[in-house]
């Protein structure tokens, strides 16, 4: 009979996939031996495999290069990188190695774009899109990049008043864009983007506030939807109505050469992920170049701002099963050695699954399990796959110890999670390390952050004030 874990993810995905094989009964993802990881490391162990994010970046702009040259499309392509799915020093210098450009959403983004530039990971030819709602410090940074001669930076209107903010504190003529307030999902609780500017009123505003001023160019506009890029009548209407505005805005602005279609790329969740990248971007550059044909406007250069897309994949989590409670006759809790709520907040906070897998013993029979944390927190627990009904993993034997991993977590789980903080029930944040590959391929791994000690706690809390 077929009973083994290895047989279960057998018959319910194709396996091995490019980045997950076995090596006997242990997993491999991208080819490192994660046992090893947890034999050197200890659990529970974040991690962060650099080169992902290389690769991502790298099959994007391939997708939109061969998209461009197959539909005739006379513009330039610019990858942004979105800053605050990972803020992290590290992603910024993997990223930054690929001739890309940046994403901000707020004041303290355009001190690490200063920091960049003063170590030559980026320069002032470098994009600098400036996106989010812009108050007092925000503005403040934005003027001064401008006037220190960052002439590629781009603040996009979210609101009427920005514009006025914005003058008062730059000298001289600048560059702008405008963000277009997308009409959200039909099962949303509200009808319009709360960031932006109405599709009807763009044109309008640009007229009465920017055709006739001397210091402002106009060079983008600026659309994001927030479920992301997805092959549905929502999104591609949304598109068709963005292109328009494109369109009537360009014949009223000449110097406007510029649509970004914000971030949205989704990443692999499950094993049975499915999704076309250059079936969508074929389409997505085909429609605009078709309406600005019959429109006879010049098509425009195409920005993103990939966040997750990014840095997404490079990310990876992996705890142990301490114990095993049978609650009842039909529900057995695994619980892991950290709590969910502290490490993967989307998990408890908008019910995100990322890819979940044993790490050992994958020769051995399986049974039907949830997942829960250690927080007192009800809410504390994790119980479904993406695709199936339950969670299926190697059999509890407390004289052999389980490990599982969590893949696909790179995006937001740090920053949101409260990075170097205070977390839910004292849980200590994990220690973090850093996989790199250099030229020949060899594996070499760091610590980044060791795991969170109590006196790191009790200082926060106030305790040590020394």
């Amino acid at each position: 009979m077929n009973t083994k874990y290895s047989d279960l993810i057998n018959q319910t995905y194709y396996f091995p996939q490019e980045e997950f094989t076995l090596n006997k009964d242990n997993l491999q993802f991208h080819n490192i031996d994660l046992m090893k990881l947890v034999e050197k490391y200890g659990t529970p162990l974040k991690f962060t495999y650099l080169p992902q994010i290389s690769n991502n970046i790298n099959k994007a702009k391939s997708w939109f290069r061969k998209s461009m040259e197959k539909n005739k499309y006379e513009a330039k392509y610019y990858y942004c990188y979105c800053t605050k799915s990972s803020h992290f020093e590290f992603i910024m210098n993997e990223a930054f190695k690929n001739n890309i450009h940046i994403e901000t959403s707020s004041a303290f983004d355009i001190n690490i774009v200063e920091n960049l530039l003063a170590n030559g990971k980026i320069n002032k030819s470098t994009y600098v899109i400036c996106n989010g709602f812009k108050r007092d410090q925000y503005i403040e940074n934005i003027a001064r990049i401008i006037n220190n001669g960052h002439k590629n930076a781009i603040p996009i209107i979210d609101n009427y008043e920005e514009l006025d903010l914005l003058q008062e504190q730059i000298k001289g003529k600048f560059k702008i864009g405008i963000r277009i307030a997308a009409e959200e999902e039909p099962k949303f609780e509200f009808y319009t983007s709360r960031l932006g500017i109405g599709y009807k009123n763009i044109v309008n505003f640009y007229k009465k506030q920017i055709q006739e001023n001397k210091k402002l160019e106009l060079k983008m506009l600026h659309f994001f939807i927030n479920t992301g890029i997805n092959d549905n009548a929502y999104y591609w209407n949304e598109l068709v109505k963005c292109i328009k505005v494109y369109i009537a805005l360009k014949k009223e602005c000449p110097t406007l050469d510029g649509l970004n279609i914000g971030g949205g790329f989704p990443i692999k969740n499950s094993l049975a992920f499915e999704y076309d990248y250059q079936y969508m971007i074929d389409e997505i550059i085909n429609q605009i170049k078709i309406a600005c044909d019959e429109a006879e406007v010049d098509v425009p250069n195409i920005f993103t701002e990939f966040g997750s897309f990014t840095v997404g994949e490079s990310g990876g989590a992996i705890y142990q099963i301490l114990y095993q409670k049978q609650q009842n006759d039909r529900e057995k809790w695994n619980m892991i050695d950290s709590s969910f709520i502290t490490t993967l907040p989307d998990t408890w906070a908008i019910n995100k699954r990322f890819i979940m897998l044993a790490v050992n013993r994958w020769n051995e029979t399986y049974e039907r399990v949830l997942l829960g944390g250690m927080t007192c927190d009800s809410d504390d627990y994790y119980n479904s796959e993406q695709n199936m009904n339950a969670i299926y993993l190697p059999k509890y034997n407390k004289e052999k110890p389980l490990y599982i991993g969590f893949f696909n977590t790179g995006a937001y789980q740090e920053t949101i999670g409260g990075y170097g903080g205070l977390h839910h029930c004292l849980i200590p944040q994990p220690k973090h390390i850093l996989i790199d590959r250099d030229e020949n391929g060899i594996l070499a791994t760091e610590v980044f952050s060791e795991q969170q000690t109590s006196e790191d706690v009790l200082k926060i809390l106030g305790y040590d004030k020394k």
